[in-house]
């Protein structure tokens, strides 16, 4: 008996008998969709009654292709998908027909420079060394899409590191910027799930200026620090201006809603080099270094 090698499996893999069932008779009763094998049935796993299923499946794609790719933690860049690259900036401008929307283009291309402020930071998280298990930190995730999100993948691309991409099916037309790296590139559909798979291995989040989609994401994460849902990581707000303007923090103290160590949660940030040193103190002072 110790020559007799044991088979690790008995059965036949699951795309063993999808191969198989492609190619069996055709009759009326292998032609039903009844006859259909479960996971090859589109129909099947899109009915109402599935959604539960579909979103193990969301969470658990993703995941194994992080697990798969040695990914033990994430810098997330979030921000909006409006503010031009300083580059392109006039274009923006040149496109305007009254007032109105000269005085916006003018607000979003003084944004602009934190394209390359984004791009920056991106480059130097991308930059972390591997841990002793051979396993990456820090690398860079946004949304996938275009402006900010574009420069973080940049930027982690100009260092020849790879970079992550969620992107969400919307009902206009999207794909991922060119730089995200397509075997990281990944696509949602349930928004709840995509915001989990930001946070589940993000030690470090960036929040540039942005709009709604922005502030649902970052509030929800300063929402999950505060309650103690996750523990506190660094959170980079860059503009002080911008979100002063937009958000009366202080006022929110005054009136009573949040706490005034609530402000504590989050740094104002200008520029990449200033977010990065704030993010290594804080895994400095976490460690006793």
């Amino acid at each position: 008996m110790t020559d007799t090698k044991v088979p690790s499996r008995v059965f036949p893999r699951a795309r063993q008998d999808a191969e198989t069932a492609a190619t069996g008779v055709s009759t009326p009763q292998t032609e039903h969709p009844a006859y259909r094998l479960a996971f090859q049935d589109m129909d099947f796993l899109l009915r109402e009654d599935l959604r539960s299923l579909r979103f193990q499946l969301e969470l658990l794609k993703p995941q194994l292709l992080l697990d798969e790719a040695r990914i033990a933690s994430t810098f997330v860049i979030y921000g909006s998908a409006r503010i031009p690259e300083p580059s392109k900036a006039q274009a923006l401008l040149d496109l305007t027909t009254d007032d109105q929307s000269r005085r916006i283009a003018e607000r979003l291309i003084e944004k602009s420079k934190y394209y390359d402020v984004a791009r920056e930071l991106a480059g130097l998280a991308s930059c972390y060394p591997l841990d002793t298990d051979g396993e990456r930190h820090f690398v860079v995730c946004s949304g996938g899409g275009p402006s900010i999100m574009e420069a973080a993948n940049r930027g982690a691309t100009e260092k020849g590191c790879e970079s992550i991409g969620l992107n969400i099916v919307l009902p206009h037309e999207q794909a991922p910027n060119e730089y995200v790296t397509p075997s990281l590139s990944m696509q949602f559909h349930y928004f709840a799930l995509r915001k989990m798979h930001f946070l589940l291995h993000a030690r470090a989040v960036a929040v540039f200026p942005g709009g709604f989609g922005t502030f649902d994401e970052s509030f929800e994460l300063l929402t999950l620090i505060q309650t103690g849902k996750i523990a506190p990581i660094p959170v980079l707000f860059y503009g002080r201006d911008f979100w002063n303007r937009v958000v009366n923090f202080e006022a929110l103290c005054e009136e009573g809603v949040i706490s005034p160590r609530d402000l504590g949660l989050f740094h104002f940030c200008e520029t990449a080099e200033e977010g990065w040193e704030i993010v290594q103190k804080f895994y400095e002072d976490k460690n006793g270094g």
